[in-house]
């Protein structure tokens, strides 16, 4: 389990969507926002949690058509999100930071679909997860439940971190005025456009 966490650690040190959606919905919402952002995608990583348990993520890994159609809706839904961003028009605020009034439910629903709708998240659960199951330990089911669980538990805190970290630093490092918050709202519909671009060319491989 030491071994595990560890190595969890070392994973969560590499930039992610999920990274990088915490940040932008705390700048945007607030921190309330970006903890229901994190825990949006906590319960999409139990998901995948579960099917890698009753192996379901093992038909991903196994039919190219159940892969593409799960990729293709994923980046589809990215890309939809990053258009979204591109067009939406900034009100004019003055001397006032750029988060603004969100809807946190609509929040935690586009953070648990963006972790569901991609198969590399599910076929990392069914690759990842086994690689810590002892031979000699307790039932293989139960192990990877709690490895999974873990795994969930300490995404739940790391988002929280970066939620902290963002209300903290985020709005001195981003113009506060109309000006920063559009240009902040257009790079956040460039970079989900191109996480989508990104995952419409994984591979199940």
């Amino acid at each position: 389990m030491l071994t595990f966490v560890l190595v969890v650690l070392m994973l969560f040190l590499i930039p992610g969507p999920a990274v990088f959606l915490t940040i932008t919905q705390t700048i945007k919402g607030g921190k309330r926002n970006g903890i229901i952002t994190g825990l949006g995608i906590a319960v999409g990583d139990l998901i995948h949690t579960l099917a890698a348990v009753v192996g379901l993520s093992a038909i991903l890994m196994t039919s190219t058509l159940a892969f593409g159609v799960v990729k293709y809706l994923g980046s589809a839904y990215l890309v939809y999100l990053g258009i979204r961003a591109l067009v939406e028009k900034t009100k004019k605020v003055e001397k006032k930071p750029i988060t603004k009034k969100v809807n946190n439910k609509l929040s935690f629903r586009q953070a648990m679909l963006i972790e569901l709708l991609n198969p590399k998240t599910s076929l990392f659960f069914l690759a990842f997860l086994p690689q810590f199951v002892r031979s000699d330990g307790s039932p293989v089911t139960i192990q990877l439940l709690m490895l999974g669980l873990t795994f969930v538990l300490m995404s739940i805190l790391y988002t929280t971190l970066l939620v902290f970290l963002t209300s903290t630093i985020g709005n001195k490092v981003i113009v506060k005025s109309t000006k920063g918050s559009n240009w902040f709202g257009k790079a956040v519909g460039v970079v989900y456009i191109g996480l989508g671009i990104k995952l419409a060319l994984q591979t199940n491989e």
